[in-house]
């Protein structure tokens, strides 16, 4: 019979943790759970004291995201499980496991509109995997333990727990469970004979890879298949890093501001693989990808959780498997014999590599040419970290991630997420190379973590493209409402004056050509630097600037 130990449930709480390897907890401090963070003080568990709940929940996703484990945050009640719930968002559109830890007012003042007090199954239900609150403290093991098991299995996500203050000072039996593991599903030789066939008897293949729970080695067998079987291979929105773009079979991304032709290849493909992703939104280019609900071509798809198939689009095959074992399966194949679509892959690699080095000079300082530096001179396993906005497809452009796993950014597009995630990061890996990619409104979202990098010196290079305004919404504004701007303008700060006031490095760039010199010297002080580009406000995109779009929509009016 397994020892039973008498412990807080804070203390529990925290051995269920260290049970399952975790580490690290991101987290703002909040008085509703101080028994916790007194648990932690002679545990072997590193804490990362963030500046805002929404900063420790995206560190906590980033968190996931690298390791496949659940990320870790804990935050206060009330309005500190509000700031966090983007967290929470981008965790459960990306397929992140992650645990957020809530703190809650003691239960006998439940139900009388206590100081703080929320109704988390309200509040977070509908956009976790589970969400629950923890009544008795004896039971501690046993919800932490389903939360391990919850978050990273099938599609991953996030899974939120509430803590009562009162529950977590509680004594009681512990019987710690022992670590969750992950369960691989892997397909059967049916489906894997019925692909087999789709593949022998296409003549415009294309295989499109994304989602989460990939690692290295399932990320080189499929770049090994792909060689074998010569077939073009695109990757998903912001899953660059899963194949290499300098391989001879890759297409490109399937994401936001696609290459044109490869969004027609993808129309005219007669066989349609869809790997580990959900044809969501952007990788369906808004739903006109293909017919709803049958695609006008064979449409397999591969997916760890069944309940995605025919959400949207209804698969001819669909495969219930995660990647690894799947594509462990894939590489037992054998390639055809006759494979009419060779030079259809070769000319879809050209067609990246064009696609992916043209651009038009900008007078002020050039995006596309800064991206171009930084993707030929950082190293391979230099790590990119970012938000959303405009800037961002100049990333996914001009930006060649050689090695997996080497970008961070949400697929909800949302707001705020490059500086929290390279904190996260440069954590997880302190010798490796950390780049935060920026707007300026972006980085107002959640610049204060600038702060926890220099707390924690943390050497990460945040680059702020300020282009005074929020350029997507500014670019939506002139398509629909031309030459009527309210409300995107904005009046910024010096940031590289903001970096030095935390205590880093900041320099500000005017030309392209200034860029490296500025780069360089940021990584020579050693310290979080922050790189202030300014940008030309017109050009708003890689291919269109704000006075084209606003004449054109002039001229439809």
């Amino acid at each position: 019979m397994r020892a039973v130990n008498k412990t807080t449930a804070a203390q529990a709480l925290v051995d269920q943790l260290i049970a399952n390897g975790v580490d690290h907890i991101f987290c703002v401090p909040g008085e509703s759970y101080l028994a916790v963070l007194d648990a932690c003080y002679e545990r072997n568990v590193q804490l990362t004291v963030c500046r805002n709940e929404g900063g420790a929940a995206m560190m906590a996703d980033a968190y996931g995201r690298a390791t496949g484990r659940p990320g870790i945050c804990f935050v206060t009640r009330g309005p500190g499980a509000a700031n966090a719930y983007a967290g929470v968002h981008i965790a459960q559109h990306d397929s992140t496991p992650m645990i957020l830890f809530v703190g809650q007012i003691e239960r006998s003042n439940r139900e009388r509109g206590a100081f703080q007090e929320v109704d988390y199954r309200a509040m977070f239900g509908g956009h976790t995997k589970w969400t629950a609150e923890i009544d008795d403290g004896s039971r501690m093991s046993e919800y932490v333990s389903r939360a391990f098991h919850m978050a990273p299995g099938g599609r991953p996500g996030p899974v939120v727990l509430a803590l009562p203050k009162d529950m977590l000072e509680e004594r009681a039996p512990h019987r710690p469970c022992p670590a969750a593991a992950v369960i691989e599903t892997a397909p059967g030789g049916e489906e894997m004979d019925a692909l087999a066939q789709m593949i022998a008897a296409a003549e415009r293949p294309l295989f499109v890879i994304g989602g989460t729970r990939w690692d290295e080695g399932a990320s080189r067998r499929m770049m090994d298949f792909a060689s074998r079987f010569d077939v073009p291979v695109a990757t998903s929105y912001r899953r660059l890093p899963l194949f290499d773009p300098l391989h001879p079979c890759y297409a490109g991304d399937l994401g936001l501001a696609a290459n044109p032709k490869l969004v027609a290849r993808a129309q005219e493909s007669d066989l349609f693989v869809l790997i580990g992703g959900r044809l969501g939104e952007i990788p369906s280019q808004g739903y006109k990808l293909f017919d709803i609900p049958v695609p006008q071509t064979r449409f397999v798809h591969v997916y760890p959780q069944a309940e995605e198939f025919g959400r949207v689009y209804t698969p001819t095959l669909a495969i219930h498997a995660s990647p690894k074992p799947f594509i462990a399966a894939l590489s037992g194949l054998t390639p055809p014999a006759a494979r009419p679509w060779v030079e259809g892959t070769r000319t879809a690699h050209q067609d990246y590599l064009d696609f992916s080095r043209s651009f038009t000079p900008s007078a002020e300082v050039d995006l596309a040419q800064t991206m171009i530096w930084l993707s030929d001179n950082l190293p391979d396993d230099a790590i990119i970290c970012n938000g959303a906005g405009n800037y961002a497809s100049w990333i996914h452009r001009y930006f060649r991630f050689r090695r997996f796993g080497t970008h961070f950014a949400p697929t909800s597009a949302t707001m705020g997420y490059g500086v929290p995630a390279a904190c996260a990061i440069q954590r997880l890996h302190p010798d490796r190379l950390v780049v935060s990619l920026n707007g300026d409104g972006d980085f107002l979202m959640n610049g204060q973590e600038f702060a926890t990098a220099v707390q924690y010196e943390l050497p990460i290079v945040v680059v702020v493209c300020d282009n005074a305004s929020y350029g997507t919404i500014r670019m939506h504004q002139e398509r629909n409402f031309p030459a009527r701007v309210i409300g995107t303008d904005l009046r910024n700060p010096d940031f590289a004056a903001y970096a030095r006031a935390f205590g880093g490095f900041g320099a500000r760039v005017e030309r392209t050509s200034d860029f490296p010199e500025a780069f360089a010297a940021a990584r020579a002080s050693g310290l979080p630097s922050i790189i202030h580009l300014m940008m030309d406000p017109d050009r708003i995109t890689p291919t269109a600037s704000l006075e084209k779009i606003r004449s054109d929509a002039l001229a439809r009016a």
